[in-house]
């Protein structure tokens, strides 16, 4: 994934360059009154184009610090909760350690006998 972030940043770096390299023709920008910007054509465009950007990026780190913030309450809340629990059930075949269970049957009743039945 790295690899594919890095190389997505080459490209746009290169495909910048190449559009500087094309349009590095000198303009006059007339920003007020007498006030009058000498610089190259590609300088505003790329200008424009990155302060176009910045609300987008400022939105999108935000959305990320609110989504990280949210996982961290919720793993927080979820090692609490683990943590307060009761213990795991003893593995099948193990033997309680409470009291041995007593007979069903009481033992003081008299036997049965055929004809009662």
């Amino acid at each position: 994934m790295q690899f594919l972030k890095t190389a997505f940043w080459v490209i746009l770096a290169v495909a910048i360059a190449l559009f500087c390299k094309a349009n590095n023709r000198p303009v006059d920008i007339k920003i007020w009154g007498d006030i009058v910007w000498e610089t190259r054509i590609w300088f505003p465009i790329v200008l424009a184009f990155l302060l176009g950007a910045l609300p987008i990026w400022i939105i999108g780190r935000a959305r990320i610090w609110s989504l990280r913030r949210r996982l961290d309450s919720s793993e927080r809340a979820l090692a609490n909760m683990a943590a307060t629990s009761a213990p795991p059930p003893s593995p099948i075949g193990a033997l309680p350690d409470a009291a041995p269970v007593p007979p069903s049957f009481p033992s003081d009743l008299p036997p049965a006998t055929a004809g009662n039945a």
